[in-house]
């Protein structure tokens, strides 16, 4: 079983360039402890996300790890110029040797799609078309293409990816036609979905999988928690509860504004745990806990957000060294559920 990380990069209190050198520094962390990959949100006009150009900061990232595979989950096509995309993309997986994973989706907040003058009723075409482009230019000599949205004539593509034909494609996975899409095309999926909605999804994926390419193991199906580990539970749920709300709070931040809330997500910690969707506890409590979600869930691959809210640097380093010393060496030992 593989392990990974998914971080948002939501605001906390003080200094921007601190908030940057700390995640990175966290970055190091990560990659010495043996986590396969690092997932990286891109959101606009929002404390929930202070990466709105992902590849700014996984550039960086390339120059301060070794091993972690690292990507935007996801880049919000909508709002890149292919072209632009292909060649960042090629200069990502070269900087890392590659290690870079190609996140890709429409952009899940109507409010920030709107601050770029795009409605979130033609975001998914947008999306479909600048994919096609994107894969077409990573694995052309020559990139032409002529469509609703976008126009390429015959441009050479002279920067190519280190990863043949091109680096793995992620995808979020909120609904069943996400799944359909993505086990036809043989691309990673991770979900924030609960337990019980992730399993016939994961279910539809293997479906599809099996119909289309005859068996064999999939993609990485992944599910995407909330962790907080302490010597007691007390201290994790101390640790949990407060920085979940400011993560909250950031998370809501847009829809706040605009007079609504995204009804899909948990509004404290309480709520979120006994939901499923976070973790919070001793090794032995957390470990009992993220094995039960595996075997319910039938996913391949547990994502964790060990770093989130207003959570200082130190605090988040001490869960991630319990979770990496106590928690991570049993769940690599298991096998991964089977379709």
């Amino acid at each position: 079983m593989d392990l990974g990380i998914f971080d948002h990069l939501d605001r906390r209190e003080g200094p921007v360039d601190e908030f940057y050198e700390s995640r990175l520094r966290l970055l190091e962390k990560y990659d010495a402890a043996g986590f396969s990959a690092y997932h990286l949100a891109e959101h606009h006009a929002t404390p929930l996300g202070l990466a709105p150009v992902p590849g700014i900061f996984l550039g960086a990232a390339t120059q301060r790890t070794r091993r972690i595979r690292l990507g935007p989950c996801v880049y919000c096509l909508p709002l890149y110029d292919p072209l632009r995309l292909i060649e960042e993309i090629c200069m990502l997986d070269q900087l890392s040797r590659g290690r870079f994973d190609f996140g890709v989706g429409r952009g899940i907040v109507p409010y920030e799609m709107a601050y770029f003058n795009l409605h979130h009723l033609e975001t998914e075409e947008i999306y479909r078309e600048a994919l096609e482009v994107i894969l077409q230019g990573l694995t052309s000599d020559v990139l032409d293409h002529r469509g609703p949205r976008y126009t390429y004539r015959k441009v050479p593509m002279v920067l190519r990816p280190f990863q043949q034909p091109h680096p793995p494609l992620w995808y979020g996975l909120g609904h069943a036609a996400g799944a359909e899409w993505a086990a036809t095309n043989k691309v990673h999926v991770i979900t924030n979905n609960t337990c019980e909605a992730s399993a016939p999804l994961f279910d539809r994926y293997r479906e599809v999988w099996q119909r289309k390419h005859g068996g064999g193991p999939t993609p990485k199906l992944g599910m995407s928690r909330h962790v907080v580990v302490a010597p007691t539970d007390a201290e994790a749920e101390a640790l949990a509860r407060p920085n979940y709300a400011v993560w909250y709070a950031n998370l809501t931040k847009l829809w706040r504004d605009f007079g609504s809330l995204p009804i899909r997500f948990a509004r404290d910690f309480d709520e979120a745990r006994q939901r499923g969707i976070a973790i919070a506890g001793t090794p032995a409590r957390v470990r009992e806990e993220v094995e039960r979600q595996i075997a319910a869930s039938g996913c391949t691959y547990f994502v964790c957000r060990l770093m989130f809210g207003n959570m200082g640097e130190a605090e988040a380093a001490a869960s991630i060294d319990l979770f990496a010393a106590e928690v991570m060496p049993h769940l690599v030992a298991l096998a991964p559920p089977s379709g």
